[in-house]
């Protein structure tokens, strides 16, 4: 008998704080992994991310704090800031427009450092219409793909012509279509057809 219970394991009761300790620190690795995944999927810190209107951007100039802004980007892409005036912000990336700054600024500030970033991506929107259960105007906040943004219109409804699904995008006044069909990437073929989308893309499902 005694054999028996010195074979058996003893958990000791001054490992339970060890234990969880243990475990605290891997729900915190945890908690920061899932943050920076999340962060890497931030749009605004993606470098070919292009403002859009309606975005929140902070605009700062180094050692110059009387020039640091918070603006909206207006419906017509615009942006005013003092000593630069009205600048075309809309389309462009946000180091494209900390160079578009920095070139106005210099007849004041030769050796002006000028940092963009996007607080709120307000301009981010897409469009879903046709056969599906919740058409309308979807403002995402981060890129989705197509497949993405016809979940988020509930789907497609029993009458949805899934095969012939289209993109509309609107590049420099131009509309260009994307054939997207449904039955092909569901069966795991031509997966490239899920793009991802970009600011009023419309999602036509016939």
């Amino acid at each position: 008998m005694s054999d028996t219970l010195a074979q058996t394991p003893i958990f000791r009761v001054n490992s339970v704080p060890r234990l969880i300790l243990a475990l605290v620190a891997l729900v915190c690795w945890t908690a920061e992994l899932s943050a920076a995944a999340e962060s890497a999927l931030d749009p605004a810190e993606l470098p070919d991310y292009r403002i859009a209107a309606e975005d929140v951007l902070d605009v700062s100039v180094w050692r110059e704090p009387e020039l640091q802004r918070q603006v909206i980007v207006r419906p017509d892409g615009g942006i005013s800031l003092p000593l630069v005036g009205n600048i075309q912000a809309a389309g462009r990336t946000p180091a494209e427009l900390e160079e578009a700054i920095l070139q106005k600024l210099t007849t004041y500030i030769p050796d002006a450092v000028v940092t963009v970033s996007v607080l709120e991506l307000r301009g981010l929107r897409v469009y879903v219409t046709g056969n599906v259960r919740s058409p309308g105007q979807f403002e995402v906040g981060r890129y989705i793909d197509v497949l993405q943004a016809i979940t988020l219109a509930g789907g497609f409804t029993p009458f949805a012509d899934k095969g012939d699904v289209q993109i509309i995008r609107r590049v420099d006044g131009r509309e260009t279509v994307l054939k997207f069909d449904y039955n092909q990437v569901e069966r795991g073929r031509n997966l490239h057809q899920n793009i991802r989308l970009q600011t009023d893309d419309v999602v036509l499902v016939p």
